[in-house]
């Protein structure tokens, strides 16, 4: 109830008005949707507000099976539908530009989600629900700064690197860094957020269309890609717009380790971050006294029983004159 509230007024509002607003970056950086606004944002504050609260208990970061791959589908196919409106809206118009944001979006998500399950076939020798999930919401998470600045060839091309790159981050780096083994970041955020939105908003100023550009930028300065640069001849103008989308994004995370970590350290002054290690060891029944999820019994709870009168008997004003009840 404090950490939401502070966050968003204190970093994400910055961030957004920085980019977005009339800040000193609004001008310069090519972030169609919220590459770095919302997705490297996200991603770095959750990874900093994980380091402040410290880990789980061993045992449970051990043995985390997942609670119901069923509904975490059915989750995925509303957030990916979902994505076809958080990208297409965003020119709050129905033109060029929206219809190529929905094209890619899809083209980009789907070549993500299956580059992840083929990496997991052959490195694992399976593939996996979670494994496609996390693949989907990576390509997403990437195409979302560049959803209508770049073209469909493009869009493949970041579905084969969001796929890929945060796969790595994710199942590689991730198991051997001790610095990743001592955050606990639990489902993986640093990874499918801020690791594939600082893809994404690279990405998009590697393969941003100068004239797609100009249409969602008419006053910006933004571009060209560096790919369009070197082609048109622009080799410096391609190269600046990289070394802004680098400013970018080194600006977005600063801010946020900074601002998360004070936002943490406030309100470690006022309560307590992490719950007793008593309570960790009995879960959810320590602080609600009722467990999330009660399996054949499990955190079944009996209340007295209620006393009926066994012959219950009509309000006067409901029986019939001639009857007796």
């Amino acid at each position: 109830m404090l950490f939401v509230p502070l966050w968003i007024t204190l970093s994400y509002t910055v961030g957004a008005y920085t980019i977005w607003g009339a800040g000193f970056l609004r001008e310069y950086i090519i972030d169609y949707a919220g590459g770095y606004v919302i997705h490297l944002s996200s991603g770095v504050a959750g990874f900093t507000a994980a380091y402040w609260v410290g880990p789980r208990h061993s045992h449970d970061r051990k043995h985390f099976p997942p609670n119901n791959i069923i509904n975490m589908l059915g989750g995925a196919g509303f957030l990916w539908m979902g994505w076809t409106g958080f990208n297409g809206g965003s020119p709050l118009a129905a033109n060029t530009i929206t219809s190529l944001a929905v094209l890619n979006t899809h083209i980009c998500t789907a070549t993500s989600l299956l580059v992840w399950l083929s990496l997991d076939m052959v490195v694992y020798l399976k593939s996996s629900v979670i494994g496609a999930v996390q693949g989907m919401i990576t390509g997403l998470v990437c195409i979302t700064p560049g959803a209508g600045i770049v073209d469909t060839w493009a869009a493949v091309l970041m579905g084969i690197l969001s796929g890929s790159v945060p796969w790595f981050t994710m199942m590689v780096l991730h198991k051997k860094s001790s610095f990743f083994q001592d955050v606990d970041d639990t489902l993986g955020v640093f990874h499918t957020h801020a690791v594939a939105g600082l893809l994404g908003g690279l990405l998009s100023g590697l393969f941003a269309n100068p004239r797609l550009l100009e249409m969602f930028y008419p006053m910006g300065k933004q571009g060209p890609g560096f790919i369009y640069g070197i082609a048109d001849g622009k080799f410096r103008h391609g190269l600046r717009q990289m070394g802004f989308q680098f400013a970018g994004a080194l600006f977005i995370t600063v801010w946020n380790v900074i601002v998360t970590s004070l936002i943490c350290i406030l309100i470690s002054r006022m309560i307590q971050l992490r719950m007793e290690e008593d309570d960790l060891e009995i879960g959810d029944d320590a602080v609600h006294g009722e467990e999330a999820y009660a399996l054949w019994g499990d955190g079944e709870r009996h209340p007295p029983p209620l006393r009926f009168r066994m012959t219950p008997r009509m309000p006067s004003f409901c029986r019939r004159p001639d009857r007796k009840f």
